[in-house]
């Protein structure tokens, strides 16, 4: 049997050196929320594959269907032989999207290509070009994607020229001193100084930033931003790729500001860990694209279709949303009591929106400067002590914690002891 280190070695030779990892832990088994490498360490999972296996690793319903699938047929190619499973799971995405009725979806492969055909029939829809996304936030490594991310190392640099007629504006961050009314000031200014909203297709955001760092856009500035875009007859994209299926207590983070998109990008914890992105809308605005503009060879997988069934059905059923909502308690709870009862000057902001919580390191808690060190040494402690975490944010300072939501409080509590003494330890090494 191969050991973690004997296939770090044979990972360098073999794979291209641009694709990143987060730890050099070899997964060879993975059950709810602990993973065991191939060396027999036991660790439990604060990541969830990036907010992908809400529901656990090889959830028992999941694993189920996507047997049965497989005994009947694993690809056919929606363009070419129909199948009901895609069917079927679109009209249940229309009914739970938080956008107009009625709606209509596109099923795709990865979240990157959901984004790439939300601006197409954006575009599609209104005749215009131009796109507005907003600094910090992540969209996905296609041209179109890098294009839309408001960061630039390590997503853009070096890529470039991206396509044209992309804006970026101030994405709030009150802990940061950006306020609602000044990334609304940065959006009317973009329209006096760069692009006439006439020309704006469509304004897309992320409801809760991802790898930004888990900025949660205010409610009031996501109903004036959906005005904004009513007024100028702009559509609303939310990118709801890290924030849905239960992620934040609710099926898609943008119901906290009980507002509608028009178009609704989702991924990540759609399949339960098959590869598969939707793209839901507005039935005027996805039909919008002429027939044949819009697909893809693997495009609605069967096998994920019947993955992404189980999985709404478990959220419902064993409602995770509810217990996104207790984890997320858990975890801020036990961080902010780690700050008042240490003498840590490390703590910058505690945020979280149901079970996606984050903590911002900090040189010193009074300047809010980031430490990026201190969060690459606390990720290496962790995962020396049996716990996957990941970092995120612009300046590589924030932890964000994505427990799958099926874990047990026991689970949770385990691993935030665990946390505790990594901080600890990594601020140790970082002095």
């Amino acid at each position: 049997m191969p050991t973690s280190a004997e296939l770090h070695v044979r990972r360098q030779n073999a794979v291209a050196r641009g694709i990143g990892h987060a730890t050099a832990i070899y997964a060879k088994k993975a059950r709810n929320a602990e993973i065991w490498s191939e060396d027999g360490k036991r660790y439990i999972d604060f990541g969830a594959g990036i907010a992908v296996v809400n529901t656990g690793h090889q959830h028992p319903r999941v694993v189920e269907a996507i047997k049965a699938q497989l005994e009947a047929f694993t690809h056919v190619c929606f363009q070419v032989t129909p199948h009901e499973n895609y069917i079927s799971l679109a009209e249940r995405l229309n009914t739970i999207a938080p956008v107009p009725q009625p709606a209509k979806t596109m099923l795709v492969s990865t979240g990157a290509e959901a984004v790439e055909n939300a601006i197409k029939v954006a575009r599609a829809y209104t005749g215009r070009s131009g796109v507005i996304s907003f600094g910090g936030g992540f969209h996905g490594r296609t041209h179109m994607g890098m294009a839309l991310t408001g960061k630039v190392v390590p997503y853009k640099k070096g890529f470039g020229p991206f396509p044209p007629d992309i804006h970026h504006a101030m994405f709030p961050n009150i802990y940061h001193g950006v306020t609602s009314e000044q990334s609304l000031a940065s959006l009317k200014h973009l329209f006096k100084s760069t692009i006439d909203p006439t020309n704006v297709s469509a304004i897309i955001i992320e409801p809760v930033q991802g790898e930004g760092g888990f900025n949660i856009a205010p409610v009031d500035f996501l109903r004036s931003l959906r005005a904004l875009c009513d007024e100028h007859g702009i559509l609303l994209i939310a990118d709801e790729i890290q924030t849905g299926f239960a992620r934040t207590g609710k099926m898609f983070a943008l119901e906290h500001a009980g507002i509608r998109a028009d178009v609704v990008t989702m991924a990540k914890g759609l399949a339960g860990g098959m590869p598969l992105a939707a793209i839901v809308g507005r039935a005027d605005v996805m039909d919008a694209a002429p027939p044949g503009g819009l697909g893809g060879t693997y495009a609605g997988n069967p096998v994920a279709c019947a993955a992404a069934h189980a999985v709404i059905d478990v959220i419902k059923d064993e409602d995770l949303c509810g217990r996104a909502n207790a984890i997320g308690s858990i975890i801020t709870s036990r961080l902010k009591q780690l700050k008042e009862r240490s003498n840590l000057n490390c703590f910058g902001d505690i945020r979280g929106l149901g079970a996606m919580c984050a903590l911002e390191l900090v040189k010193n808690s009074a300047s809010n400067e980031p430490d990026a060190g201190l969060t690459a040494n606390l990720l290496k402690a962790a995962n020396e002590r049996g716990l996957i975490l990941l970092s995120c944010g612009t300046y590589g300072n924030v932890i964000r914690f994505l427990v799958p939501l099926t874990a047990s409080d026991a689970l949770v509590e385990e691993g935030m002891d665990i946390f505790a003494e990594s901080l600890i330890d990594a601020v140790n090494r970082t002095a």
